[in-house]
């Protein structure tokens, strides 16, 4: 059964995802803030379809934690919805992706109008450059800047392994808080598969970790810090599924 619905649920994301990318067409002549807000009608959307098909609830923790202003969005990855949890907590969110996205209808089109930064996740110390450069022109404009350290999805629970060059390179360039972002979604809504599991999504804000610092204590607080908050939210989770299972 929970596959049946697990199904109806992917049906239900991509074709949210064709009807909203042609019917937000205009979006992409006028200013950015109506992407940002067809974007947004779109994680809400995945949110609804998630507690309707899967019955899989989300939560968002910690929102008075977010500063104003640029801010450096340093978030746990899981599984796709991480993507879209930006764009409810945020006004103005530039992610750092992989360019190969650039090149999927309605995504890549929403991408590029709203200027995210795609980056060769295989690139060298010149792909480093232009990305640092593009997240202060961002930056410059009044953006949050959204990276996942790791640089790909995990697995709950899985040993972490942080890419310190592209963080602490982004920290010093554009000298602004790092935002980390704690998570469970794996729980649920596994990095690969189509089978999602009840439970609760949790995204925990967490409080920021200020600009200015040397890079091992940046990178040593990022980590411990994130780690331990999803670490806790991942025991959480858990024992939510464990009362559903009954």
């Amino acid at each position: 059964m929970m596959m049946f619905r697990s199904i109806l649920f992917v049906i239900w994301m991509y074709g949210l995802m064709a009807v909203l990318g042609l019917l937000a067409l205009p979006a992409l002549l006028l200013p950015k803030s109506v992407t940002f807000w067809a974007i947004s009608l779109y994680a809400r959307g995945l949110i609804w379809g998630l507690k309707v098909f899967c019955g899989i609830s989300v939560e968002i923790r910690g929102r008075q934690n977010m500063p104003r202003g640029t801010v450096l969005y340093a978030g746990k990855h899981n599984c796709m919805l991480d993507v879209f949890i930006p764009f409810l907590v945020m006004p103005a969110p530039a992610i750092i992706l992989k360019q190969e996205l650039m090149w999927y209808p309605f995504l890549g089109w929403y991408a590029l109008k709203a200027a995210m930064i795609p980056i060769d996740r295989a690139g060298n110390t010149r792909t480093l450059k232009k990305m640092v450069a593009a997240a202060r022109e961002r930056a410059d404009d009044g953006r949050q800047i959204v990276i996942f350290p790791e640089g790909t999805r995990t697995v709950p629970g899985a040993e972490p392994a942080y890419h310190a060059a592209g963080i602490s390179a982004l920290a010093k360039g554009i000298e602004a808080p790092i935002l980390p972002v704690a998570t469970n979604a794996g729980l649920c809504w596994p990095g690969r598969g189509v089978k999602r599991s009840k439970g609760t999504i949790i995204y925990e804000i967490l409080p920021p970790i200020p600009a200015g610092l040397p890079r091992k204590e940046l990178m040593s607080r990022l980590q411990s810090e994130l780690e331990t908050a999803s670490d806790a939210l991942v025991a959480e989770g858990r024992t939510v599924q464990g009362r559903l299972a009954h």
